[in-house]
């Protein structure tokens, strides 16, 4: 760097250069030199004579954490606020995780005190061999880095590691108290901002009752007069904690006047599920669409001094949400732990890939595989090393190793005995990844105009009103129906889509098949609201989609072919209210100047038995719309004011049963098929064979 550099930016700062003095000859003996030009000498800085060993402040005990609680709970605001129950809590699930506690009670007063109460071996009492004069209690309470997680001997694995979160929540509170039961005797002391109020109580004997209970409210002074707790988020953050060791029951408890109108947190609930992660997952999930159908879970013990863990991942259509947990401590910015599970799973699928050599997977990245991942993933480890003391992040390197390991032949059986399953997984990532190379290469070209222009398929015979609203998309079999629907429709808002007989069957085609299914293509691109993940009903074009195929049993095929379609590319457009069935008669009854028009057998034996009792008439059966006339067909199956529509919806009551319906009827199973048309078969009547 140039010298001037130095002052650039310092306009206080001014370089000056003194004109040089000559050297003074030596003054001859006895007489006194001349006084040379003294140089400029530079004032001392206020207060400058003030600094010495008296400036020097050493900060006793609880001290830095009152002056710099950043540093220790990453701030002042809510979150930090929080960050003190979960340090408490975390105490009590190192007992639990260790074997010595099967409940933590959680309660939360009116007045904003929080008491974490555990049924573990409770926090010593003895005075300490390195402190003489104090309990143990005392010391853990009110001295930084003091613990009993720093050789390893009282807790194998655990979230607490400096010896600090304890007093840190002791430094920041108004009022503290500690209640331990422990050798049938119960003892209590209390604090304020980390000074003890009084020594070591002891109240006597008690039975049936063991652990430790703190209760404690945050300082005013350190999160501000309106700071406090807030029911939900405590009650969400225990109910994860019962999610994460299934062998802990958390009781949750509050006063009534705390939790807020609507009855969403309750005043008691006890969290245990043995279940673990896939429990949460699944119950978070609900009736959302997942990719597979069957969650990727499992767990493993600790052996050999390695790692145990436990992990529930899916894929489904959202943004990425997978949660990470070391010692049951959340670690908000992920770490090595998700770097080994997202490893562990690209490497599986893109093994997978290999063995059905699916070329088209070799393109897949991690980021690919992990985009619409949704999930939980939770390690245990001994001595594990977090970035910070909030603990938001993993850094032991171990940890990639342990996880990567333990997932890789899971997720190979997972894959290889689940070979439909896996087959649209991989279909599902290979899709996110060419989608990221096309929008790469959009990027790349420079576009000749900032509009791109819609096409539409060529036998579209498109509406002319621009906005969905009240606009109609007819899906016609056949170019001699779409003849008769063109010249029935009102051309402002309905559209009329012909296709050519059988579409493909969705349910049993390969995702490469389907993708090049002319076809398909052609309603995908007539829709413009993209297909699965990418879907959008803003970019629908149409209101209603409405399937109109003859009244027989090769129409009721294509139908059920185009709901097969619609359910597994765009269940969202189905859930929005979007598709419909119309209803076209199979005969036309004529009396002299009366017309009647019957849906099936059963409607025109009603009609003759009704409207046409006694009387002549004529019957005609229509063999298909494209012999129905323009004026028929728009008077009995197009006109909204005439007309009649079946809605198509989806049962989210019995979600599963309907997946398996459409998976036995469509897919690539015929004995699933044969199955189900045998236990059904009793009820099928009026066959039309």
């Amino acid at each position: 760097m140039d010298d001037n550099d130095l002052f650039a930016g310092l306009p206080l700062a001014q370089k000056t250069e003194a004109p040089e003095t000559p050297a003074s000859p030596t003054p001859p003996p006895g007489q006194a030199r001349a006084a040379a030009p003294s140089a400029p000498t530079l004032a001392p800085a206020a207060g400058g004579d003030d600094y010495g060993a008296s400036s020097i402040r050493v900060l006793e005990g609880l001290e830095p954490v009152r002056m710099r609680p950043g540093m220790y709970i990453g701030g002042t605001d809510e979150k930090a606020l929080h960050h003190l129950f979960a340090e408490v809590i975390d105490n009590s699930m190192d007992e639990a995780v260790a074997g010595h506690a099967n409940f933590i009670e959680v309660h939360l007063d009116l007045d904003g005190c929080l008491t974490v109460t555990d049924n573990g071996r409770g926090i010593p009492v003895e005075n300490h061999p390195q402190v003489p004069g104090k309990s143990t209690l005392e010391v853990i309470m009110t001295k930084l880095h003091a613990g009993g997680k720093f050789d390893g001997k009282a807790y194998e694995t655990s979230g607490g590691l400096h010896g600090v979160g304890i007093s840190v929540v002791n430094a920041l509170s108004d009022i503290l108290e500690v209640e331990v039961a422990r050798n049938r005797k119960l003892y209590r002391q209390t604090f304020s901002r980390g000074i003890p109020q009084g020594g070591l109580q002891e109240l006597g004997d008690v039975h049936n009752r063991r652990g430790t209970r703190v209760r404690f409210h945050p300082d005013a002074q350190i999160f501000g007069d309106h700071a406090k707790f807030d029911a939900g988020r405590i009650f969400r953050m225990a109910r994860s904690k019962a999610y994460l060791f299934g062998g802990v029951e958390i009781r949750w408890s509050c006063d009534p006047g705390v939790v807020p109108p609507g009855g969403e947190i309750p005043e008691k609930a006890v969290f245990h599920f043995p279940g673990g992660l896939k429990d949460y997952l699944a119950a978070t999930l609900g009736k959302d669409f997942t990719v597979t159908r069957e969650i990727f879970a499992g767990r493993t013990e600790k052996t050999g001094g390695h790692g145990a863990l436990e992990w529930a991942i899916t894929w489904y259509g959202g943004d990425p949400q997978v949660h990470s947990y070391c010692n049951t401590i959340p670690t908000a910015e992920g770490g090595t732990h998700e770097a080994g599970l997202r490893i562990a799973l690209t490497k599986g699928l893109k093994n997978y890939a290999e063995l059905t050599q699916n070329k088209r997977a070799k393109e897949i990245t991690t980021d690919d595989v992990m985009i619409s991942a949704v999930g939980m993933l939770s390690v245990f480890i001994r001595e594990p090393e977090f970035v910070g003391q909030t603990k938001d992040k993993l850094a032991t390197v171990e940890a990639q190793r342990i996880v990567e390991n333990a997932l890789r032949d899971p997720f190979d059986h997972y894959l290889a005995d689940n070979p439909a399953e896996a087959a649209k997984l991989l279909d599902w990532v290979i899709e996110r990844a060419e989608e990221r190379l096309r929008r790469r290469k959009e990027k790349e070209v420079n576009r000749k105009t900032a509009v791109r222009k819609l096409r539409l398929p060529g036998k579209l015979a498109d509406c002319s009103q621009n906005t969905a609203e009240g606009a109609e998309l007819f899906i016609v079999e056949g170019d001699s129906a779409g003849g008769s629907a063109k010249q029935a429709r009102n051309r402002s808002n309905q559209a009329i889509l012909p296709l050519r007989g059988k579409i493909l069957n969705v349910g049993s085609a390969s995702r490469d098949k389907l993708m090049a299914n002319q076809q398909i293509a052609d309603l995908i691109q007539a829709l413009g609201c993209g297909t699965r993940s990418k879907y959008r009903d803003e970019d629908l074009r149409y209101e209603r989609i409405i399937v109109m195929t003859d009244a027989d049993v090769d129409g009721a095929h294509i139908a059920s072919l185009l709901i097969t379609f619609f359910y597994q590319e765009m269940p969202e457009l189905i859930r929005g209210n979007h598709l419909y069935l119309a209803v076209p008669p199979l005969y036309v009854i004529r009396q002299g100047a009366k017309t009647v028009y019957a849906r099936d057998d059963a409607h025109r034996a009603e009609l003759m038995e009704t409207v046409f009792k006694g009387k002549k008439v004529e019957i005609g059966r229509f063999k298909g719309l494209g012999e129905m006339m323009p004026a028929q067909l728009k008077e009995t199956t197009m006109d909204p004011a005439k007309r009649t529509l079946l809605r198509v919806g989806i049962d989210d009551v019995d979600f599963e049963g309907t997946r398996d319906a459409v998976d036995a009827l469509m897919g690539t199973k015929p004995e699933a098929r044969f199955r189900f048309i045998q236990d059904r078969a009793a009820f099928a009547e009026n066959l039309d064979i």
